[in-house]
């Protein structure tokens, strides 16, 4: 009878373990996508500053990256204009990769114009509610 007692704490104590465990990885996963849009709004930034425009920002320029065998996220640019940017990345679900996580869109958006404060904006999650780098959220 105690041994049952003992298999099945040890089953609940396993259970909690590996979920904890699941969710531990997805925020490292995010953290990294973070990362990894932090560095490219610094080179779209950088290209901002020598040239005046967003104009000509590639995402090779960028380092964007497909999904891939080595990467849980996709990083591209949905679009560069004179005056503005964006930055994007989105959580991989293709080859098995299930996104475990539901903040697994991050935008990136920098915009002058929007405000007289703030030039850079972060959001992420699927309602755009989350806000990161400490930047401001959507500007609409």
């Amino acid at each position: 009878m105690e041994l049952i007692i003992v298999i099945i704490i040890i089953g609940i104590l396993a259970a909690v373990g590996i979920s904890q465990y699941s969710l531990t990885v997805e925020k490292a996963r995010t953290a990294e996508a973070k990362v990894r849009i932090g560095v490219m709004r610094k080179l779209a930034y950088e290209y901002y500053l020598e040239n005046g425009t967003f104009v000509g920002v590639t995402n090779e320029y960028l380092g964007a990256t497909a999904c891939d065998s080595s990467n849980f996220y996709n990083y591209w640019s949905p679009g560069m204009g004179a005056t503005y940017g964006y930055i994007a990345s989105a959580r991989c679900d293709s080859g098995g990769k299930t996104p475990n996580s539901r903040k697994y869109t991050l935008m990136l958006k920098f915009c002058p114009t929007c405000s007289t404060t703030d030039t850079w904006y972060c959001w992420y999650g699927e309602d755009g509610t989350d806000t990161c780098f400490g930047l401001p959220g959507r500007p609409w």
